[in-house]
């Protein structure tokens, strides 16, 4: 900590807190979504995808001021600590819980350090990725963290939140957000079913979470992919593109005109 006194970093984060929040809102217009769970101030673990860093931000400007007061996201050490700017901006600014991912002495262990946070009656936004998502992928795998967590404190909802633009609004490397909408979905909350095994619920929860992505990883990969298209006469369909005479022909869904006509 640095000298100045706890009562006033409780006075900045707060600022700090209230200030992003406006910001985030004026920025993406963001819309949160409750879709199987409610605001609420009961203690929870929010696990989202993660893509910039201003994730945790966006998700935070859904929730109410006392919620946000006692809802911390957990952040890497190894980026966030390497600096006294950066702690300063995570821990003293943000209120952030560092945790090492590669560690060695017990009091870095990362799930401890998470409990201490819980046990003292606060929420906790976790990432299960545990990195920044740079791939063509929706989402990464998921860490054993979540599961460690649930297990340990059961009684501690989990909620899946899915953040949806924020690396279209705040990309890597980038410090000067481009205004774009966003939402935050938040879905039902989820739990370790008896005897379910780590892996299971992993990707249980990994499944739970992509369900409340608003675009289907399909129709990016779509858009990537000039290779596959949705024909003209069945759109829930998806085929290889072909010549289009070809196919007008065959399908009987469209005109000569239309079928000489360049794609």
């Amino acid at each position: 900590m640095s000298k100045l006194g706890t009562r006033t970093f409780t006075l900045l984060q707060t600022v700090t807190s209230v200030g992003l929040s406006a910001l985030a809102w004026a920025v993406t217009g963001v819309r949160p979504i409750w879709n199987g769970s409610q605001p609420s101030d009961r203690q929870r673990i929010y696990f989202a995808n993660h893509a910039s860093h201003g994730d945790f931000i966006l998700l935070s400007a859904c929730l109410s001021e006392k919620q946000r007061a006692r809802t911390h996201a957990v952040a890497a050490a190894d980026y966030w600590g390497k600096s006294r700017l950066r702690r300063l901006i995570a821990q003293d600014m943000l209120s952030s819980v560092l945790i090492h991912r590669q560690w060695t002495d017990e009091a870095q262990n990362p799930i401890s350090i998470m409990l201490s946070v819980l046990d003292e009656g606060h929420s906790l936004i976790i990432f299960p990725e545990g990195t920044r998502n740079m791939t063509d992928q929706p989402l990464l795998p998921f860490r054993s963290g979540l599961y460690n967590l649930s297990m340990a404190r059961p009684d501690v909802e989990l909620i899946p939140c899915w953040i949806e633009n924020m690396s279209r609004v705040l990309p890597k490397g980038q410090f000067v957000p481009v205004p774009l909408l966003c939402r935050v979905v938040f879905g039902a909350p989820i739990a370790i079913a008896p005897g379910e095994e780590r892996r299971a619920f992993l990707e249980r929860a990994r499944q739970t979470l992509l369900a409340l992505n608003p675009r289907p990883p399909t129709h990016d990969a779509e858009k990537r992919n000039p290779v596959f298209r949705k024909t003209s006469c069945d759109q829930n369909s998806i085929e290889p593109k072909e010549p289009r005479a070809q196919k007008a022909d065959r399908a009987g869904c469209g005109t000569r005109h239309d079928a000489a006509r360049d794609d």
